[in-house]
């Protein structure tokens, strides 16, 4: 059985396989995160892009922890840059075994960079994540538009749960994930980045509404609530 718990935004806690994971923590200067980077145990942590509101904890919690980051290439390198002693670098259409299943790396539409004294450093290309875990899969689709390649992502992988940005204005809205959700042919969703910050103006409730009435399945979890899969 997989622990799937929600910190807020885009920040999930995994435990299963053995292994615990934080995918995009983005904890601190979060109003809503249910927990501090301190308080989190985990073995690995996986970011998506450089964005700090997705990569913003990764170094700290990983330090401390003594886990592994599991980030694009460029990502890996900029967090090796800022102390980062254990990264595992990927990127888009490769994947690898890990102790507790397996990560693949898919595309996002986004950017990725990390604000700095120089203004912006690059961090290289946004992803989503496939974690097979225990059985199951998991789709953490990153920050992303609604994008072709979800058809084939849903074609080639059973995916039980979808990690699905719907908050609008960087990424998709809940139209699109709507979109997203049948490109997928996902046994649910779990609907994330929205509310953090006044532009993401998207409401899960009514997301959660409009997905029923066409036959998806939305699990929309409050922050810290764990959903087992």
């Amino acid at each position: 059985m997989i622990q799937l718990t929600y910190l807020s935004h885009s920040c999930f806690l995994l435990k299963g396989g053995g292994s615990r994971l934080i995918i995009d923590p983005f904890l601190r200067n979060n109003p809503n995160a249910p927990m501090t980077p301190e308080e989190v145990e985990v073995d690995f942590v996986l970011a998506t892009h450089g964005h700090p509101d997705h990569s913003g904890d990764t170094v700290e919690i990983a330090d401390r922890n003594q886990a592994t980051i599991i980030a694009p290439f460029e990502l890996g390198l900029f967090c090796e840059r800022q102390g980062a002693e254990k990264i595992h670098t990927m990127h888009i259409g490769g994947s690898f075994d890990f102790p507790f299943g397996s990560v693949k790396l898919t595309p996002a539409l986004h950017g990725s960079g990390f604000p700095d004294a120089q203004g912006m450093t690059y961090t290289g290309n946004p992803c989503g994540f496939l974690i097979g875990m225990e059985g199951k899969t998991i789709y953490h689709a990153g920050d992303t538009g609604l994008s072709a390649e979800m058809k084939l992502i849903g074609e080639f992988n059973t995916i039980d749960v979808a990690l699905l940005p719907i908050g609008g204005n960087y990424t998709m809205g809940e139209e699109d994930a709507l979109h997203a959700a049948r490109f997928l042919k996902t046994g649910m969703v779990v609907p994330m980045h929205f509310g953090t910050f006044p532009v993401l103006t998207e409401n899960p409730d009514a997301f959660q509404r409009k997905a029923e009435s066409v036959g998806i399945t939305v699990r929309s979890l409050a922050f810290g609530e764990t959903l087992e899969v």
